[in-house]
């Protein structure tokens, strides 16, 4: 049987690492997909060096549309990343009959929902594995492998920059800024980091899990997100003294209410496997129903663990190539026609516990006044831990730190008792909150 004819989009790091993958494991890969799967086409902005990383049976352009035109080729892997042209680009593919497999999981979190239904009125395949933690085949174990389970919620370390900065903070005592410079240098973060450390990335990818989890559209726009800028090396010394990891968490959970989705900064028990997930590792822990909690671990990036997840989902494409569309697993796991209206809740009704951090002046009566407020609003303290002030401002300080541990609350409620704690006279600084998962069974 002939080879599937597939054309590249981009051909950057997981370009690199698809093609030299698909190249040196084809034997392999074709006794598994049962037909060879060739890479014929790329399309790149450099020519010269897109040519330096392929074979010569391979044709090089800089124009994406040629890839597209083609009516040899059968699949487009787009690579480009983005909203913009690589949008126009999928579309465009798909309008023309082609499979596409995306590694772009902010085209899918924003767009994804026009796009999924344009590929289903051509009646072709949007695969996308690769969108989410790299080479762990969390959208399959999802749709597929999940797929008797009522998913009661996910928390995942979706991404590995963010890992990686936390690990360091905690390993070194360093301070956020020290160690993103050193991310920086190791290739860890990219020079403009904001779309990691800022939670955005994260977010992206907790959107599609999300739809996929409930069968809901994807709705990127509804998800809070609160990245780990604001962290301090005190507040991580603080949490291990209390038996806590800090990881910044993608959480989407069910609830009788609606659906949470979310992703911030969390204090995780250190007994979890989650909190001792550390360096630029990813991990997603589901709890379904039925099967109890699993958990999925292994690297969220890099060349050939990103590649691995692309040429999964060409695999995919080439034994279903000729099945009838509606005998092939929904792009969201749910039938097209049986999506939920569930809604995504707002951040202030979300009920999770918390971690406060307050310095405070070193006088009694202190403690009584914070934990009366919070007494009214109804919120119960798990644990209290206040430190010397010797050892938070050094020999004859004034202030100290005061650790408190809640138990479950609103989160609109905390807002409100957060407000009435910074404006003590007592309360020094601004109040550090972050929330608390004991991610249990």
């Amino acid at each position: 049987m002939k080879a599937i004819q597939v054309g590249l989009l981009g051909i950057g790091t997981v370009g690199s690492g698809t093609y030299n993958v698909l190249q040196r494991n084809q034997e392999e890969i074709k006794r598994r997909a049962g037909r060879g799967i060739e890479i014929t086409m790329v399309a790149d902005l450099d020519v010269a060096r897109a040519q330096s990383l392929v074979g010569p049976g391979v044709q090089v352009v800089n124009d994406a549309r040629a890839v597209i035109a083609n009516p040899e080729i059968d699949i487009v892997i787009e690579l480009i990343g983005g909203y913009g042209i690589a949008k126009q680009l999928v579309l465009e593919a798909i309008a023309a009959g082609k499979h596409v497999v995306t590694a772009n999981k902010a085209l899918l979190a924003v767009h994804g929902t026009e796009i999924f239904a344009a590929a289903s009125v051509k009646g072709v395949m949007v695969a996308f594995e690769a969108a989410v933690a790299g080479g762990i085949p969390i959208i399959k174990a999802l749709r597929e492998g999940l797929t008797a389970n009522r998913i009661q919620w996910i928390a995942g370390i979706i991404n590995g920059t963010t890992n990686f900065i936390l690990s360091e903070m905690r390993d070194k005592g360093l301070d956020f800024d020290v160690v993103l410079k050193e991310a920086q240098r190791l290739g860890y973060a990219e020079a403009d980091p904001t779309f990691d450390i800022e939670g955005v990335d994260a977010a992206h990818k907790a959107t599609i899990l999300c739809s996929i989890a409930y069968g809901v559209p994807v709705q990127f726009d509804k998800a809070y997100v609160e990245g780990i800028t604001k962290l301090g090396a005190q507040d991580i010394r603080y949490a291990e003294q209390l038996g806590y990891r800090i990881k910044l968490l993608g959480i989407t959970k069910r609830t009788a209410k609606g659906i949470e989705l979310r992703v911030h900064p969390s204090l995780v028990p250190t007994k979890r496997l989650l909190a001792n997930v550390e360096g630029a590792m990813n991990a997603v822990v589901v709890n379904g129903d039925a099967v109890g909690t699993t958990l999925y671990y292994g690297k969220g990036a890099g060349s050939e663990p990103t590649a691995s997840a692309v040429i999964a989902d060409l695999v995919d494409i080439t034994r279903l190539h000729t099945a009838d569309p509606l005998h092939r697993v929904p792009h969201l796991a749910f039938q097209p026609d049986a999506m939920s209206n569930l809604p995504v809740l707002p951040m202030s009704e979300v009920v999770t516990s918390y971690y406060l951090r307050l310095r405070v002046a070193d006088q009694a009566g202190v403690l009584a006044k914070v934990t009366g407020i919070l007494a009214e609003a109804g919120i119960s303290i798990d644990a209290v831990l206040q430190r010397e002030a010797d050892e938070v401002g050094g020999e004859g300080s004034t202030q100290t730190d005061l650790i408190i541990l809640t138990h479950d609350a609103r989160e609109g409620t905390m807002n409100d008792a957060l407000l009435k704690l910074q404006a003590l006279p007592t309360v020094l600084a601004p109040i550090v909150r972050i929330r608390k998962e004991e991610l249990a069974g």
